[in-house]
């Protein structure tokens, strides 16, 4: 080895000694921020992960009372673990239950829901059990047909044809639509 050698070998190691020096300078000086992001970063991934544990946990148990409800609807502790865990879900229950048991007073409560799906079907199914018009979004054309059936019975022949047109002709519906409006004929006789 000579010595042009030794003095390259001894300039890479000044300069790795150089960086080292320069990183601990650097790390000393920002030392508490750099420990701060890293806290920082360690907390929020273990801060989710709880997080999603009790909401996994939430979901099981108001899987658990719905279960136990669509066993025994009437159990008062699976009801309240339900409204507790899953607020959203116990309202489609409560949906579910009064629509089939034609509960006029939970459809009123339930019309206020934050959920449009359960407020509109509340609305539509109470309009329903009322024998009265009713303006549903989910239920459009159904409610249509509900208001032109009922047009027909109070004998406004022409109210009804004009809320059947309402229903177009791409529609699953118009079949029984066009047989509304063929009794309509009917009736004029």
């Amino acid at each position: 080895m000579n010595i042009s050698d030794v003095k390259k070998e001894l300039s890479g190691d000044e300069k790795v000694l150089e960086s080292v020096f320069k990183i601990e300078t650097l790390y000393k000086k920002y030392k508490f921020v750099i420990w701060a992001i890293f806290l920082g970063v360690l907390f929020y991934f273990i801060g989710k992960s709880v997080t999603q544990n009790i909401q996994q946990s939430k979901y099981e148990e108001a899987n658990d009372a719905y279960l136990i409800l669509e066993k025994n609807p009437d159990d008062a502790k699976a009801l309240a673990t339900l409204k507790e865990k899953n607020p959203t879900l116990f309202e489609i229950f409560s949906y579910t239950k009064a629509s089939k048991n034609e509960d006029i007073k939970t459809l009123t409560a339930l019309q206020k829901s934050d959920n449009f799906v359960v407020s509109d079907g509340s609305t539509y199914v109470q309009g329903t059990l009322e024998k009265k018009q009713v303006d549903s979004t989910l239920y459009r054309e159904i409610a249509i047909l509900d208001d032109a059936y009922l047009n027909i019975k109070a004998g406004d022949i022409k109210s009804a044809n004009e809320k059947l047109e309402l229903i177009d002709e791409d529609s699953k519906l118009y079949t029984l639509a066009s047989l509304l409006k063929h009794s309509t004929l009917k009736g004029k006789k």
